[in-house]
């Protein structure tokens, strides 16, 4: 089994921003020295929810800092990017960190980043399958030509090329955030595992999962890459010695961030949108994930991996808020609950 942690740079209510980026860079820090396997960076623009608007260019700081941690991006945002710059991005971190970056790709949602980036409604609506085939293309083949909707361009060699790197990994994996049947299929058909959302639970995630390699194996995949799918599980993690002050640590933290996080989002075509209630969405995370003593959270992840067949994790653990409360937080998961997972 696979533990890391995943990190949105959030905003709390009466914090800075910097403050916010600090916490996430130390929480990864204190990640490889806990002996977590990876941590992964969320991206978002414009909102207090996350204030990290370039998770590929915080992934490329953290590889730099540390040795052997794995860093990936859950997600960089393909609507407004493009995969070409993205793919050059991804290959360099790929061949300079000995093959330690994990590239997680999504759709974003219809935010009014798609008006500032000149992307358009059509891209996030209609245009993220061609976007992720040409990444793909980019990161396997050594040249590209396109001749898509939305992109253009006369064959061009690929510099640098990931499978230059010396490590054993051909190129950086590509992860793709699910969240529908249809995202599904569409990772699936490309044999891409999925990043499944903390905000779903394991009966779901399980039958995402089937799906999954129902398509995976329609498409004609090999059943061992079918089995075998690197899928990661998104959850929430809070540690302590009685899970009655895990859940108050949450509770108390995380409702202010969440309503004023999600509040903040602005539809790019003024459609209504209808956000969660921020306790509730607490409480329903409290009881989705590990969230309480060590052996109780390490009991929880191995359910889920049992469920679902997932065994790897991104779990959210700076629930509290507070950076002394984040990093003990993290230093507990590795000394207290990994070793229950062996």
């Amino acid at each position: 089994m696979h533990v890391g942690s995943f990190v949105l740079a959030a905003q709390f209510p009466g914090q800075g921003q910097g403050e916010a980026l600090h916490r996430a860079v130390r929480s990864a820090e204190v990640a490889e020295e806990a002996g977590l396997d990876s941590v992964w960076l969320a991206e978002h623009h414009f909102v207090p929810y996350g204030t990290c608007p370039s998770a590929i260019t915080l992934a490329a700081l953290l590889l730099g800092r540390t040795n052997r941690l794995r860093v990936g991006t859950a997600v960089s945002v393909l609507p407004t990017a493009h995969p070409v710059s993205l793919g050059e991005q991804a290959a360099l971190l790929h061949i300079t960190s000995g093959g330690r970056f994990s590239l997680g790709v999504g759709r974003g949602g219809p935010w009014v980043d798609l008006e500032v980036f000149g992307a358009g409604l059509e891209a996030y609506e209609k245009g993220f399958p061609e976007s992720l085939d040409l990444l793909v293309r980019w990161l396997r083949e050594p040249s590209v030509s396109a001749a898509g909707e939305r992109f253009g361009f006369r064959e061009v060699p690929v510099v640098p090329r990931p499978s230059e790197s010396l490590s054993e990994a051909a190129g950086p994996e590509v992860v793709v955030a699910c969240t529908s049947p249809a995202s599904v299929r569409l990772a699936a058909e490309r044999g891409l595992p999925m990043l499944l959302g903390m905000h779903v639970g394991d009966e779901e995630k399980a039958e995402m999962v089937a799906l999954w390699r129902q398509s995976a194996r329609a498409a004609g995949h090999p059943p061992d890459q079918v089995l075998h799918a690197a899928h990661v599980s998104a959850g929430v993690c809070q540690i302590a010695d009685r899970r009655t002050d895990a859940v108050e640590a949450l509770t108390k933290a995380m409702p202010g961030w969440l309503k004023q996080g999600l509040d903040a989002h602005v539809t790019v075509d003024g459609r209504a949108r209808q956000m969660r209630d921020p306790l509730a969405y607490t409480e329903l995370l409290c009881g989705l994930h590990p969230v309480g003593t060590p052996r109780l959270c390490a009991d929880r992840l191995a359910a889920t991996s049992e469920r679902t067949g997932i065994s790897r994790f991104a779990l959210l653990v700076e629930g509290s808020g507070d950076l002394a409360a984040t990093e003990e937080n993290v230093r507990r998961l590795g000394a207290e609950v990994l070793p229950h997972l062996g």
